[in-house]
């Protein structure tokens, strides 16, 4: 009634911090996911990459779900998160961003379904390191945690606008409105 479980067995209120993290981080999941079948269905040779990352997202959650401050060294071990998944996601976004051209001006979410949804779930991305980064700097979760969303955030979007290009797409750019 009002109360969820830690890892650790650790009984918090369902408004605690941890479980908002959590249930963002399993929003980004399903974004992820939307955004997967979109571009599965258009042959695109991310989503395996996409998928890892989903599988990744679920180690994200054992490590928010098992706080530092109440954890056994055995729970420690087993949610650790190691820096690895973070330098993978930075060789996919320079991989990726070798193959786009440069970014002259700010550009909207669009750019085909797959596009849009990529953004989508880079903007849900930059909602759930938001709700990490408080538990990082409560010492609550591990540091590499809010790394790799912030990394995943940064491929999302690099990933939407070559989605775009492989689709043949135009992105929608800002146009400052007339005063």
């Amino acid at each position: 009634k009002g109360f969820s479980s830690t890892f650790t067995g650790e009984r918090r209120p369902k408004g605690d911090r941890i479980f908002e993290a959590l249930g963002a981080t399993d929003e980004l999941s399903s974004a992820i996911g939307l955004a997967g079948e979109f571009s599965s269905e258009k042959g695109h040779t991310f989503v395996d990459q996409l998928h890892k990352i989903q599988c990744m997202l679920q180690d994200v959650g054992s490590n928010l779900a098992t706080p530092l401050s109440s954890a056994r060294e055995a729970h420690r071990k087993r949610t650790s998160f190691s820096e690895k998944p973070v330098l993978e996601l930075e060789q996919w976004i320079d991989n990726y961003s070798e193959q786009l051209p440069p970014l002259r001006t700010f550009i909207l979410p669009s750019g085909g379904r797959s596009s849009a949804a990529l953004h989508f779930s880079r903007a849900v991305c930059r909602r759930a390191e938001r709700c990490v980064v408080p538990l990082v700097q409560a010492g609550e979760a591990d540091p590499n945690v809010a790394k790799y969303l912030n990394r995943l955030s940064d491929y999302l979007f690099v990933l939407a606008r070559y989605a775009a290009m492989k689709e043949g797409k135009e992105e929608k750019i800002y146009i400052k409105p007339e005063p």
